[in-house]
């Protein structure tokens, strides 16, 4: 299996959907936000994730650990159109990217996964986009996948080569996000045009048929859901009016009733981690349930309980919405592995997944690079001539790594590459080592 690195983990999104391949494991983790660290924790097997990535000592423990894709969904707040967009201008979360191209220069992994808000394609009229290519491409040496270059050399950036939404993935929310994955630009030189140099439009093949995929937003629903979701009747006429006021100034900005029915297709709005407009562009119409008038929850609600039975989303359909509960921990016998520990504040659950990224998407993007690494395989002379270029030999167990392999696999390459007159034993034993003849 291919080794990861789970930067800025949040709840393991990114790392579930790999892991869900069955051709990834994850050696080192990293989230410095406690609650989040506890959902991580909880879900898998104890793994600690409080590490940060800033650090000088988390970045001399990757340096020490053995692997091979970097995976961060790095802060989005500075990017976001939801955020302050300070961008890299943003002290705490801003920099982060820069403590990532850090710790790829020194450890150099074959592939880097990232993803972030669309926004940062466009933020700072562009000027943040560039700074990340330009880092990635030039500075490091990675091919960025969907990143062209024009006759003059200069890189062109498309939006719609680094785009790509939720929707289209198997769940039922609008949900864009810019996704960057790349190669070594030297481990694999001369092999990418071998490999289709465009992200996955739809889910992978293999994914298309399943069956808690592609349902609908109704299918997502909980059927029955606590008389507490449902709004009061002050705070729904406090959205309408809101909603009036921007119509009338041209804006279309306000509440929406995803499943109201009047609207075209009925998904979800992208929802967010600071849950407030996230929950308001996400409102359900369901009958209520009945409930008692002296319930806390119920008496609580200002001008008492709305008359249009709106309620908001759950957790649990939150969840869904981003393939969390009801797929990305579902194992062979159909049990459902998801949870959140236990105290775990429900403006937390919003958050985390909110803040989250879409298992599916991330899953069809890690079939994806396992497709173009099976195809650089393939031509194993050429990556291990690369590898020795790069770090001057090479062993049986950096083959066995490389291709990921066995080490009787790897006897057998380095066998047939010593007959073919490629390479030739510089150091014999044990920790024999091989160089280009």
């Amino acid at each position: 299996m291919y080794r990861t690195i789970d930067l800025c983990a949040g709840i393991g999104g990114i790392r579930r959907g790999f892991e869900r391949t069955g051709h990834f494991h994850n050696v080192l983790s990293a989230e410095i936000d406690e609650y989040a660290a506890r959902t991580y924790e909880h879900n898998f097997n104890g793994d600690d994730p409080r590490n940060d990535l800033t650090s000088d000592e988390f970045k001399n423990k990757v340096a020490d650990t053995p692997y091979d894709v970097l995976l961060a969904g790095f802060p989005c707040q500075p990017f976001s159109s939801q955020g302050n967009q300070e961008g890299f201008e943003d002290p705490t979360k801003g920099t982060i990217f820069f403590d990532i191209k850090q710790i790829v220069k020194r450890t150099r992994p074959k592939v880097i996964f990232l993803e972030n808000v669309q926004n940062i394609v466009s933020h700072d009229k562009g000027k943040t986009i560039h700074i990340i290519i330009d880092s990635l491409e030039k500075k490091l040496g990675y091919k960025v996948i969907g990143i062209s270059y024009d006759q003059q050399g200069n890189f062109v950036i498309k939006h719609k080569n680094l785009i790509r939404n939720t929707k289209d993935y198997g769940l039922p929310q609008n949900r864009p996000r810019a996704y960057f994955i790349a190669f070594d630009k030297k481990l694999y030189k001369g092999l990418f045009g071998f490999i289709d140099d465009k992200l996955p439009e739809e889910l992978w093949p293999t994914l298309q048929d399943n069956p808690l995929l592609n349902r609908t937003l109704s299918q997502i629903l909980e059927r029955r859901v606590n008389i507490r979701y449902y709004m009061s009747e002050s705070y729904l006429n406090t959205l309408v009016n809101h909603k009036k006021r921007n119509k009338s100034k041209g804006n279309g900005f306000g509440y929406c009733i995803v499943n109201s029915p009047g609207r075209g297709r009925r998904i979800a709005n992208t929802i967010l981690a600071t849950g407030g407009s996230g929950k308001e562009r996400n409102l359900i119409i369901q009958k209520m349930p009945k409930y008692n008038l002296d319930d806390p929850s119920v008496k609580k609600k200002k001008g008492g309980l709305n008359t249009q039975n709106v309620r908001i989303m759950t957790p649990t359909e939150w969840g869904r919405l981003q393939g969390f509960i009801g797929y990305g921990f579902v194992d062979e016998n159909g049990v459902d592995n998801f949870s959140f520990p236990e105290g775990m504040p429900e403006t937390q659950k919003y958050k985390q997944f909110g803040n989250s990224v879409s298992i599916p998407v991330v899953e069809t993007m890690a079939y994806y690079i396992l497709d173009c690494l099976n195809i650089f395989n393939g031509y194993r002379e050429q990556v291990v001539s690369n590898y020795i270029k790069m770090h001057g030999s090479i062993s049986r167990q950096e083959i066995a790594e490389l291709f990921d392999i066995s080490e009787e696999a790897a006897d057998e390459c380095l066998l047939e590459l010593k007959n073919r007159k490629i390479i030739s034993c510089v150091k014999k034993g044990r920790n024999a080592r091989y160089k280009l003849i």
